[in-house]
């Protein structure tokens, strides 16, 4: 089975600059076309990206466990601290960001709160710290995604999120095969339904297939495949289930030896999603995202203007 590899370092450093309070912001859609910004080891300067590419979200890498059930920047970093100041700037240049929670490492929340209302309540800090209008939970590895209490924890924290903060839009980023959604996948979309849990956006990541091979059209093929599970469960069109899909793809080489998605690749990728209306298009991740940064040639922020041609 495929997971993906979003590897936190072992010691980070940061900046901790004091907050400022969050501002109000322009009606951008902070999921629509959003790369992935991880915020440690010199990020790139987001408002200097979105002038050079025309970009206007990104989704800010990761939310984790302090080591009890308290959220925290990589688990170590204040809610309302520098990575706020980093929202704010994003906004006070026309733009919007998401929080994503959880990846591949770390402490997650899912596995540390006891109980789905304690999750809800870890959410919910992250959301009122940033007045985030979204939040994507990427569920990846054996503590969250393969873990079948802890997916039902997750989801029973989501529907309290949900009565809290209704207007709050819920992203759900999960692994994939070639063909859609596995086991794990395919378990946790059903539990959706079981426990009336609403999701906006369902997001696969299309990568870490094999040795290598078409890209684009193993992307199409998973997105497709995470489609048809949706409009099973839910009784949707084609239409309807493509619209609340997604793709998070990952740029240059992947953790996968021989694997590679070019920025002729990507650009393939988004015309298609635009074609079928996705309602997500984002990729790991805009640090990567200059000449050989991800292991091949390119221009700078190549993929990510790619990114930013995605009108769903």
């Amino acid at each position: 089975m495929k997971i993906m590899r979003r590897i936190l370092p072992a010691a980070i450093t940061a900046a901790m600059a004091i907050g400022l309070a969050p501002v109000a912001h322009a009606a951008v859609n902070p999921i629509l076309a959003a790369p992935y910004l991880y915020q440690w080891s010199s990020p790139p300067n987001p408002t200097s990206v979105m002038s050079s590419t025309g970009i206007k979200s990104f989704t800010l890498a990761f939310i984790l466990s302090n080591g009890t059930c308290n959220p925290a920047w990589d688990g170590d970093r204040s809610l309302t601290g520098a990575d706020i100041t980093r929202v704010n700037q994003i906004r006070s240049a026309g733009g919007d960001a998401i929080p994503s929670i959880g990846g591949w490492s770390g402490n997650k929340l899912g596995k540390t709160c006891s109980n789905a209302t304690n999750l809800a309540n870890a959410y919910v800090k992250v959301i009122d710290a940033g007045k985030f209008t979204a939040i994507d939970l990427d569920i990846e590895n054996t503590d969250e995604f393969q873990n079948a209490g802890v997916q039902d924890k997750i989801l029973g924290a989501l529907k309290i999120v949900r009565q809290q903060r209704p207007s709050v839009k819920i992203v759900i980023t999960i692994p994939t095969e070639v063909s859609g959604p596995e086991t794990w996948g395919n378990r946790l979309i059903q539990r959706s339904k079981d426990l009336g849990v609403a999701v906006d956006v369902w997001t696969v990541m299309p990568f870490d297939f094999s040795s290598g091979g078409d890209m684009v059209g193993k992307t199409k093929s998973a997105v497709t495949g995470l489609k048809n599970r949706l409009k099973s469960v839910f009784g949707l069109s084609d239409d309807a289930a493509f619209r609340k899909s997604g793709l998070s793809s990952m740029n240059g080489k992947t953790d996968n030896a021989g694997e590679v998605v070019s920025p002729a690749n990507f650009r393939s990728i988004v015309s298609w999603a635009n074609s079928v209306h996705l309602a997500r298009v984002s990729f790991w991740a805009l640090n990567r995202d200059c000449n050989n940064c991800a292991g091949i040639s390119q221009g700078q922020w190549e993929f990510t203007r790619a990114n930013a041609a995605f009108t769903g």
